[in-house]
């Protein structure tokens, strides 16, 4: 807990808290600050929300047990700077301890992704005409052909219409926006674009809401903004949700029409030409591949946008992480592959755990928190190798699968992830011990040794599993560099 200049503590709300209070602050919700209790139950319960609820969704703040007797916070952005001082006026458990009480704003925000797109809903309202029509549509995916051929077909339905395109996209990263925006010069002129960040849940830790509730939810903001009639371009989109304040577009289905060579709904192409858009799973194979994206289905600047934004596997960064007990054959194998990865072109980085421990962790001891801190650095070292496109190939023990995923998440921010299990049975790893810590380790010598006096937690999330007692190390090697060739890290 801090003081800044003797004031209030000062505290970071998470991601969930972070997203209400960016509403809040922006004039897109219009509660004083955070629910009580009482009032949180009250919207949060199943079904719609009550009738006359000037929001449709439970504002909640969770804050660690520290703040419980807190009267007031200088809650601030990850950066440390403040946004708002919250005046407690209840606290209350639910899982976690949740304070409630009204928000005053400290600062304009500077923290955030799209920060010159994040208008205020007063900043919208005043720069137009609020006698025509605002079609607002909240996205949170790539507007490709259909999404596009669904915003002309509503605008023409309204006739003389504004329009407006509300980005959601979370407060520390861009998301799908510059494929949303890169849509920009195929849309009306005039179309202007705010970035927006909605919650998923009433707080964090929070279960998260339904579809229903979180498109209802897109409404109100949309309605804040001025809109009139409302198009859910998102990946929760659900049919129209009841209860809304301005008019919800319906999700009718749409098709490639073959034959005429447009999109139009679903029941309007000819019979046996309707062709349906790729899933998302289809564009990131495609991506991940280096095939470009069909002309049918997509405009080739958010094509272009999409390549930039996910290149080709070969391109791509990626830590190769082998997790295995003392002696298993990790390192023997990562540097097989090292090397393969190195022939085949690509920048490769070998991060060995007796190595890292020299020169990256010499001052760690083996306690668990040392041991997970040494992986957390291995992990952010790694990501940052992956960031800049080259590939790390990373080969501790790393026994505990919490940590394993903390990893993977930092990787996975800056490239992709790619985990081996070296499997091979703790007899075979103690009969090659050519160190003697197994012997050591059971005679007491070495305290928490993993598989002696220590648990060693197997992967269930392993893309690969290899076994150097069943197989040669050529033979490892080889199954580990075709999997990187299929996957399309790696030419063939």
């Amino acid at each position: 807990m801090t003081h800044p200049a003797g004031g209030p503590a000062a505290f970071t709300p998470g991601p969930q808290g972070l997203a209400h209070l960016e509403l809040l602050l922006a004039g897109s919700c219009p509660l004083p600050g955070f629910m009580t209790r009482a009032e949180a139950a009250r919207i949060g319960r199943s079904g719609p929300p009550p009738a006359g609820a000037p929001w449709p969704v439970p504002v909640e703040l969770s804050v660690p047990d520290e703040f419980a007797d807190a009267r007031a916070l200088v809650l601030t952005d990850p950066e440390g700077a403040p946004l708002a001082e919250l005046a407690v006026t209840e606290t209350h458990r639910d899982g976690t301890v949740r304070l409630a009480g009204e928000v005053r704003p400290a600062a304009p925000p500077v923290y955030g992704s799209l920060r010159s797109l994040r208008l205020t809903a007063r900043q919208v309202r005043s720069s137009r005409d609020e006698r025509r029509a605002l079609l607002a549509v909240v996205a949170d995916r790539p507007l490709h052909h259909r999404a596009l051929a669904r915003i002309r077909a509503a605008l023409e339905r309204l006739g003389d219409a504004d329009l407006l395109v509300l980005v959601d996209v979370p407060l520390d990263a861009e998301g799908a926006a510059p494929a949303v925006l890169a849509a920009g010069p195929l849309l009306p002129e005039g179309t202007r674009f705010a970035a927006v960040t909605l919650p998923v849940a009433a707080a964090d830790g929070a279960p998260e809401w339904s579809a229903e509730r979180h498109g209802l939810l897109a409404a109100h903001v949309a309605a804040a903004y001025g809109a009139t009639h409302v198009l859910l371009e998102s990946a929760r989109a659900v049919e129209p949700p009841s209860g809304a304040p301005v008019k919800v577009l319906a999700a009718e289905e749409w098709a490639y029409d073959t034959a005429r060579q447009r999109w139009r709904p679903a029941e309007e192409a000819a019979p046996g030409h309707a062709r349906r858009e790729l899933t998302e799973a289809d564009v990131a194979e495609a991506l991940d591949h280096g095939r470009p994206l069909p002309e049918w289905f997509t405009p080739e600047p958010v094509a272009a946008a999409l390549a930039r934004m996910r290149p080709s596997r070969a391109d791509r960064g990626l830590t190769l992480f082998f997790t295995g007990l003392s002696g298993s054959g990790k390192s023997t194998v990562a540097r097989g592959v090292a090397e393969e990865i190195r022939r085949a072109g690509r920048t490769v980085t070998l991060l060995d755990g007796d190595v890292v421990r020299r020169m990256l962790s010499s001052g760690l001891t083996f306690s668990r928190a040392d041991r997970d801190l040494n992986i957390r650095r291995i992990g952010y070292v790694a990501s940052e190798i992956a960031r800049h496109g080259g590939v790390a190939v990373c080969a501790p023990i790393a026994p505990y699968a919490a940590t394993r995923a903390e990893v993977r998440r930092m990787a996975e921010d800056t490239g992709d992830f790619f985990l081996v299990y070296v499997a091979t049975p703790i007899e075979v790893c103690e009969a090659r011990d050519r160190k003697g810590l197994y012997a050591k380790a059971r005679a007491g010598e070495i305290p928490e040794f993993t598989g002696v006096s220590d648990p060693y937690e197997a992967p269930e999330d392993a893309d690969l599993v290899i076994d150097t007692s069943a197989e040669s190390e050529a033979e490892s090697v080889a199954r580990v560099v075709a999997a990187l060739r299929d996957g399309g890290w790696l030419p063939r």
